[in-house]
């Protein structure tokens, strides 16, 4: 039986050829339900570009594809400075993907569905040899996607079966922070964080989970708008600080959020830490000028130990994939 091909695919679907070709190569161009329509035939039919034909398509192009979410945040640029440095000295270069941010803002659902259709096309339009992907939606049947393209992926901040990872220890974060506001005294605790908190398995989900559990009463928490972080966690806060319950003490889940955070209590003649307290989570470039109490990552580390795992499973495929957990610190300052 010959394999499925894309003239299988557009019958399947009900669309055009010149449909399917346009979603495999630009999918933001084509409507969220025939995109999804398109993949599902294509998993359905077993559509996968020839591995043959894959394997010549990257014969000498040593290159290496990021893929990512809010790749305007710092926490991102400094992950990719690992990546370019760990690839720079093997002589790769590296494509970025960047995950549309509108999608993630309006439902893990349609960010999932344009996660799925920009992977897909990656071994046609990409011409990678290998994955590196950061944090965005992933379902299962983008996993099975990319296991049939043959592509091989290590994922940041998101652990699968099958998959190499780089973990941060999230959960030691949230539990840090929270141990240190109730050792101050605090009782009456927030919350800042983006829309990707509500989503399971995420990291800054991980850390407002475990930071619930370790203080005595849950904190009054907020989400914020992921393309507008600052001025979104700034009019986050004067919500907060508006009401009778005053929260003595705020955890933001990234130090640009802390920082609308920081501006919001001097916007009312605020002092920090006595009246507010306030810790963020990075240890981005701005958290030592501002002053700002926070949890230390390794960002630049794991892009590099990511861009290492990923050229190792290259040079040797048959490795078995290998989990990494990167540990993290509070570093304090003047505003806790």
């Amino acid at each position: 039986m010959s394999a499925p091909t894309i003239y299988d695919v557009a019958t399947r679907a009900g669309v055009s050829i010149s449909t399917v070709s346009l979603a495999l190569n630009a999918p933001s161009r084509v409507r969220e339900a025939t995109l999804s329509r398109i993949l599902d035939a294509a998993d359905e039919l077993g559509f996968v570009p020839k591995t043959e034909a894959v394997t010549r398509a990257r014969q000498g192009v040593r290159r290496i594809g990021v893929f990512a979410a809010f790749t305007s945040h710092a926490s991102y640029a400094r992950r990719l400075n690992g990546v370019l440095q760990a690839a720079a000295q093997e002589r790769f270069e590296v494509v970025v993907y960047d995950q549309d941010e509108a999608a993630i803002v309006e439902g893990e659902g349609i960010a999932a569905t344009q996660t799925r259709s920009r992977l897909a096309s990656l071994p046609l339009t990409g011409r990678v040899d290998g994955l590196i992907v950061m944090s965005p939606p992933f379902t299962d049947d983008i996993a099975r996607r990319l296991a049939k393209q043959h592509i091989t992926t290590v994922l940041v901040g998101l652990e699968l079966p099958g998959f190499s990872s780089v973990m941060t220890d999230d959960a030691s974060g949230g539990r840090m922070v929270a141990d240190l506001l109730t050792s101050r005294g605090h009782r009456t605790i927030a919350y800042l964080g983006g829309a990707d908190t509500k989503w399971p398995g995420w990291p800054s989900a991980v850390r407002l989970e475990s930071f619930c559990d370790a203080l005595p009463s849950p904190p009054r928490a907020r989400l914020t708008d992921p393309t507008r972080p600052f001025e979104s966690a700034r009019a986050a806060t004067h919500e907060l600080l508006a009401g009778p319950a005053r929260p003595t003490a705020i955890f933001a889940g990234s130090d640009v959020l802390a920082s609308g955070a920081l501006r919001a209590a001097r916007d009312l003649g605020l002092a920090v830490p006595a009246d507010l307290a306030i810790v963020g989570f990075d240890d981005a470039d701005l958290a030592a000028p501002l002053g700002l109490t926070t949890v230390h990552q390794p960002l630049e580390e794991s892009g590099q130990i990511a861009t290492e795992i990923l050229l190792g499973h290259l040079e040797n495929p048959q490795r078995s994939p290998r989990q990494t957990t990167l540990s993290v610190r509070v570093v304090e300052r003047a505003t806790s």
